[in-house]
């Protein structure tokens, strides 16, 4: 990516020393040391990024050699964190509080902070956490959350309703939410039934550790827990047990040989069910259920029916509505959503559900439905849009704001925190720049977010435009959040292939927020995020003769092969972009599979809300919401979800050699 255009370059230069005024910024929105010189290439860039690894593997040899040759770098309270950062542990809290005051209002002193709290959890430093946690303005961090619960646990407070809605994710629990976990059971303040739907949730999240010290907990084998969450079929081997700990640990063994077996899993259930009391039998059902449901078994709605009186974790419930859903059993979709605690319900997902739930209840008025729909209706996303259709109305493109005047883009442009970020961005150190970027942003007003969109554009950040453009609520600017660069280089592939133009932006928006440079962890790179190996079939087919590896990064290239494979995978999708949008991020191949599950016609919706991968429902969602958005710019009239989702059709094609 370019540090500045040529064009902007020499704009933000005289902004910037036209507007010394503006250099400074208030105390409580930038550092109290000036940070100047970041409106170009410096000589020890590279130095700098390098002090910067050298900080993130604890290299204090290199971090102090590295932080001595950048005494006049322009980024002096970076320096000084990643010189801070490794010796955290080490250095005096007078000497991190002077760089907490120093930098007082910065995001990298409320990052500092964040990290600080970390260490002095891991320390057990109670004192010091608790005066530094109020201070700590973002406050978004997980472990932080659950050492700021232990605290308050060690000075005789009760936290349990806290604890029990924090603790929803072992794979990611850590010394602080591990920890938290254990001090909860010495205090009394998690039960036996609080202990046991915590393992159930190590079997959910297949999270050995937090299921050996669960058991533990339970006063049961951590072994044998251990062997239910890795080695299943040796742990059903052994047998229910004698005690109610060692019942669940079964059950977590039936849930996870369900992932890999459903049979022998229904098996052994159905054996051991006379060894089992009621409830557990319902919770043994209900992980069958769960793993039959991410199979898309036909099984999987008679399990849940099954699972009646058990407790069900959030997960569980979201596909016990989902398989209801594809069933078109609505008594049920209505009372699984009723069962889901309210900050799931509310999600936007469930709100829609449960709308159209109600529509099909006689016995529900018709302005209770109304009246949900309205709730989300302003939202534009996947559901918000389905919600506008079903009060009579499609998606249009809001009228814009007024322009932006050079008075308001000017202290933008001179706002140090987003100079620094445009500063790491040129450096390719996305992470300090995203944070510097939304940093700023809680503090701008509606004019000044749009403002520092177009800021973005300008310095073609443009995955940072769409994400400011997107926070206004009252005033608009859609080729801020739905732009379609390079459409000079995209036209005539998708021209002639005859694909919808709407369609490609939209999966565009979604993969790579139009980053170039962008490379995914599997190696996916470019605006359309194509894989090596789909880049080598696709060219091969379109007879690309010169096509090299090296070559997927290059623009034109990216677009004529990412556009080349979604049509191909259109056509193997029977021209429905709901699958091949699936397709797209999951594999032809899986969504043949899942597409074979079904027997008749489905709505688009409803198939798109139960694909078995999370991040695939959440893809295909946001991209066909954005393919409509486009579309009512480029065609500039009123859209529709529901017709663009279509209904998807059992497979009557062939299976297909597609990547």
């Amino acid at each position: 990516m370019k540090f500045l255009p040529k064009l902007f370059a020499g704009w933000v230069l005289g902004v910037v020393c036209l507007g010394q005024l503006h250099a400074q910024v208030p105390v409580a929105a930038a550092p109290s040391v000036p940070e100047r010189g970041l409106t170009g290439p410096h000589p020890d860039d590279d130095t700098f990024v390098m002090l910067r690894d050298a900080s993130r593997l604890n290299d204090l040899a290199r971090v102090d050699t590295y932080a001595a040759r950048l005494q006049q770098y322009p980024l002096p309270s970076y320096v000084e964190y990643y010189r801070l950062k490794p010796r955290l542990a080490s250095t005096s809290p007078d000497e991190i509080r002077s760089f907490l005051i120093r930098y007082q209002g910065s995001a990298i002193a409320d990052r500092l902070r964040n990290d600080w709290l970390l260490e002095l959890g891991r320390a057990r430093d109670w004192v010091n956490f608790d005066q530094q946690l109020p201070l700590f303005v973002l406050n978004d961090d997980t472990q932080v959350r659950c050492y700021g619960l232990m605290s308050r646990v060690a000075r005789g407070e009760r936290v349990t309703e806290e604890a029990r809605a924090a603790l929803v994710n072992p794979q990611a629990y850590g010394d602080a939410c591990n920890g938290l976990l254990v001090a909860l059971a010495q205090a009394n303040q998690f039960d036996v039934n609080d202990l046991l739907v915590q393992l159930r949730l190590a079997g959910e999240t297949a999270s050995t550790g937090p299921a050996r010290r669960i058991a533990t907990l339970l006063g049961a084998s951590d072994a044998h827990a251990a062997q239910a969450v890795d080695f299943p079929a040796l742990a059903m081997a052994r047998g229910v047990g004698a005690t109610r700990a060692e019942h669940e640990i079964y059950l977590v063994a039936i849930s996870r040989m369900a992932r890999s077996s459903l049979k022998l899993a229904a098996v052994a259930l159905r054996k051991n069910l006379p060894l089992l009391s009621s409830q557990e039998q319902a919770i043994g059902w209900a992980v069958l259920a769960h793993a039959a449901s991410l199979k898309l078994d036909p099984d999987a709605a008679e399990y849940w029916r099954n699972s009646a009186g058990a407790p069900l974790t959030a997960e569980q419930v979201q596909w016990k509505t989902r398989i209801a859903l594809r069933q078109g059993d609505w008594k049920t979709v209505r009372s699984a959503i009723a069962d889901m605690p309210a900050p799931l319900r509310s999600q936007s997902a469930w709100t829609y559900w449960q709308a159209r739930a109600m529509q099909t209840d006689p016995a529900s008025p018709p302005e209770a439905a109304l009246a949900l729909y309205q709730r989300i209706a302003d939202q534009n996303n996947f559901y918000g849009q389905l919600a506008l259709e079903e009060l009579g109305q499609k998606i249009s493109i809001p009228p814009p704001g007024p322009a932006l005047t050079t008075e308001e883009l000017v202290p933008v442009a001179a706002n140090a925190g987003l100079r620094r970020a445009v500063k790491f961005f040129s450096l390719r150190l996305r992470p300090e720049g995203t944070r510097e970027w939304n940093w700023e942003l809680r503090k701008f007003s509606e004019r000044e977010l749009l403002a520092a969109a177009e800021f973005a554009r300008r310095n073609e950040i443009l995955d940072r435009m769409v994400h400011t453009s997107e926070r206004t609520r009252t005033q608009f600017d859609y080729t801020q959040r739905f732009p379609s660069p390079h459409i000079e280089l995209l036209s005539p592939t998708t021209n002639q292939l005859g694909l919808d133009k709407a369609w490609v932006y939209g999966l565009i928006r979604q993969e790579s927020r139009f980053m170039t440079d962008a490379r995914s962890s599997v190696g996916a790179s470019g605006l359309m995020q194509v894989m090596p190996a789909t880049a080598q079939y696709v060219a091969r087919k379109i007879g690309l003769g010169d096509y090299v590896k090296d070559k997927l990064n290059d623009l034109h290239t990216n677009l004529v092969l990412g556009s080349n494979y979604m049509n191909m995978v259109l056509a193997n999708a029977g021209g429905s972009q709901t699958l091949a949008t699936a397709a797209y991020n999951a594999g032809p191949g899986r969504m043949r599979a899942w597409r074979a599950t079904l027997s008749q016609p489905m709505e688009g919706a409803v198939f798109a809300e139960s694909i078995p991968y999370m991040e695939t429902r959440v893809y295909v969602k946001n991209v066909m919401a954005n393919a409509t958005n486009y579309a009512a710019l480029f065609e500039n009239r009123p859209q529709s979800l529901k017709a663009r989702l279509g209904r998807v059709a059992p497979r009557t094609d062939a299976p297909s050699d597609l990547p």
